[in-house]
């Protein structure tokens, strides 16, 4: 992205994804791959996400990280999924690539900024 350009964010409903399965991944990273970010909300992601125990989640969080794909989750209250997530979501408060925000306007302020 260039100065007089704006930044393209997609969310996964937009793009057509969801994070079910481990295997969903490679298609997210894909179909998100030269976005300058990406967009998740609790729908777009199965339960087994906020399950961290599941390795999903981690398993996300390391492929963004490793394709520096900028991502923000929409949570409204990460603490409903329990203390171990919500310590996830206060750890990524300030982390350059994965952030919880908790409205999909908060998300593309953040994906915005340079």
């Amino acid at each position: 992205m260039t100065a007089d350009q704006s930044p393209v964010i997609r969310s996964a409903h937009e793009l057509g994804l969801s994070i079910h399965t481990p295997e969903d991944l490679n298609g997210v990273i894909g179909a998100a791959y030269g976005l300058d970010g990406l967009i998740l909300t609790e729908t777009d992601v199965s339960p087994e996400f906020f399950q961290l125990q599941s390795g999903l989640a981690g398993e996300a969080f390391q492929k963004f990280t490793n394709y520096r794909l900028r991502v923000a989750l929409v949570l409204a209250d990460p603490t409903a999924y329990g203390e171990r997530f919500a310590e996830l979501a206060h750890e990524h408060a300030r982390h350059p690539l994965i952030r919880f925000v908790r409205s999909e306007a908060e998300a593309r302020a953040w994906l915005s900024a340079p």
